[in-house]
């Protein structure tokens, strides 16, 4: 049993760690505000995007003329996997499911006889890639100087991976990281961007007007050329958003069940303290009255 010392010694300790996990709360709580609001913002300039290079693309379709980064090298051998975490931890399950979920799809194309090759942005998924993975790596992007995401951060990658591409150093691109629902829910996601695709809801392009004809000048393949790199930088900026909402979101929570289970543990010490406390004060009592009787 530990003597009251200690048990003192470690409520003290517990309500210290219930300060800080307390403090990281509130600090998470206040950046995702303005993370939140940054994502969401960004949702319909992409989402549009995608609807004009979807029409581009349909127009353009698989001919010799459109662009290398719509049609592809013509071969799935080689894929490049851009992982994209945080730089920092306790966030909970946040960058170990984007990470499980880019070993898993790692693990699969390596199966099928596919050659990985592995991309970091963020200290976190390269720590937890390194073990099975790190000689997979080709490079790794350090985010950890950023105090606020901008769109030349995303475009530095974008770049990044676009000479890899010229440089065919790879045949596919696919971007993970986590999509930002509420705060206690982040959805990891895979998603390709090279050769590029573009997802667009029937339904809604209908609604906002996406449907109607348009003529382009100059020619869809010119604009493509041109827009495609744009469209790589977009997709990624767009990612590293929903991944900063996602990680204040996970901080939040994680640190608000920190601070609970902080609270529980006070309660069950001081418990335990008081029981200690009234065992000694009661064999003390039984001491004296002993030492009375003897004499």
């Amino acid at each position: 049993m530990p003597s009251l010392k200690d048990l003192k010694t470690r409520i003290s300790s517990v309500k210290s760690t219930k300060k800080i996990t307390k403090a990281m709360q509130m600090v998470a709580a206040a950046k995702l505000r303005r993370a939140q609001d940054a994502a969401e913002m960004a949702r319909p300039y992409a989402e549009r995007f995608n609807a004009v290079m979807a029409s581009l693309a349909a127009s353009v379709g698989d001919s010799e003329t459109a662009p290398r980064l719509l049609r592809g090298t013509g071969d799935d051998r080689v894929h490049l996997l851009v992982v994209m975490t945080a730089e920092r931890g306790l966030c909970g399950g946040f960058n170990a499911n984007i990470a499980k979920l880019a070993r898993s799809h790692a693990a699969e194309l390596k199966a099928n006889g596919k050659e990985v090759k592995i991309l970091t942005v963020g200290k976190k998924g390269r720590d937890a890639l390194r073990r099975d993975w790190g000689d997979h790596f080709v490079g790794h992007v350090d985010l950890s100087d950023v105090k606020r995401l901008s769109y030349p951060d995303a475009q530095r990658i974008a770049q990044d991976v676009l000479d890899r591409f010229d440089g065919g150093e790879f045949d596919k691109a696919t971007i993970f990281y986590s999509v930002f629902e509420n705060v206690i829910s982040q959805k990891p996601t895979a998603k390709q961007i090279i050769p590029a695709t573009f997802e667009v809801d029937e339904d809604e392009a209908q609604d906002d007007g996406s449907a109607a004809l348009y003529d382009y000048e100059p020619s869809e393949e010119a604009i493509l050329e041109d827009l495609l790199p744009r469209g790589v930088a977009t997709q990624i900026f767009s990612a590293l958003l929903e991944n900063a909402a996602s990680e204040q979101g996970a901080r939040m929570t994680a640190m608000d069940n920190a601070t609970r289970n902080a609270e529980d543990m006070v309660e069950n010490l001081n418990r335990e303290y008081n029981r200690t406390r009234q065992a000694v004060i009661t064999n003390e009592l039984i001491e004296i009255i002993s030492g009375a009787e003897a004499l």
